[in-house]
C-alpha cells in the first residue's frame, strides 16, 4: 500500500487538519485548544530503511508536547466519519499495530496485538485485551482483505 495524495486528502478531512506537504511527506496538524492538547503527524509514503537496503515502506510519526510515537510499515488505514478518528495499521505474521489519531487530538497506540482478538466475542477476553481488541476492530476487515489477497497470489503461483 502506498498513501496517494487522495489518501491524505481523506486523512485530512476526517481529522479537519490542514496539508503541508514537507519534501517526502506530509504533515498534519491537530489542536484542542478547549483541552489544552496538540499534535502534529507526518506520514512519509516511501521511505528506505537504510542507504544499503532498498526495501520501503510507509511511515506514520506521531509528535505531541510529550510524546514521539512511529508506526512502521504501515499497511493501510481506516476513516471513521462518524468516530473522527483515523486508525492506521501494521500488519505482519498474525499480529497487528494500530495507531489511532481522534481529530480531537486524542491518540492511542496498541502493538503487537494477535489478530485473532479482532473478531468474535469481547466478553471472552479479558478486560486487559477487549480495549486492544475493540479499538482496532474497525481494521478487520483491511486486514481480512489483505490476508484474502495474499493466499489468493500463493494459489496463482502454484
Amino acid at each position: 500500500m502506498l498513501f496517494s495524495e487522495r489518501d491524505i486528502k481523506k486523512i485530512a478531512a476526517v481529522l479537519t487538519a490542514q496539508i503541508k506537504q514537507r519534501g517526502n511527506n506530509y504533515r498534519l496538524e491537530l489542536e484542542n485548544a478547549e483541552a489544552g492538547r496538540r499534535l502534529s503527524i507526518e506520514i512519509y509514503p516511501e521511505v528506505h530503511v537504510s542507504k544499503h537496503d532498498k526495501t520501503q515502506g510507509n511511515l506514520i510519526i506521531v509528535y505531541t508536547p510529550t510524546a514521539h510515537l512511529q508506526l512502521h510499515f504501515c499497511t493501510g488505514f481506516v476513516v471513521s466519519k462518524m468516530l473522527g478518528e483515523v486508525t492506521f495499521v501494521a500488519e505482519n505474521g498474525g499480529k497487528v499495530s494500530g495507531l489511532i489519531i481522534e481529530k480531537e487530538t486524542g491518540c492511542s497506540i496498541f502493538a503487537n496485538v494477535d489478530t485473532r482478538v479482532l473478531s468474535g466475542d469481547y466478553t471472552s477476553l479479558s478486560p486487559e485485551l477487549m480495549s486492544a481488541g475493540i479499538a482496532l476492530s474497525l481494521a478487520e476487515t483491511l486486514i481480512n482483505s489483505k490476508s484474502q489477497k495474499e493466499k489468493s497470489k500463493k494459489k496463482k503461483a502454484k
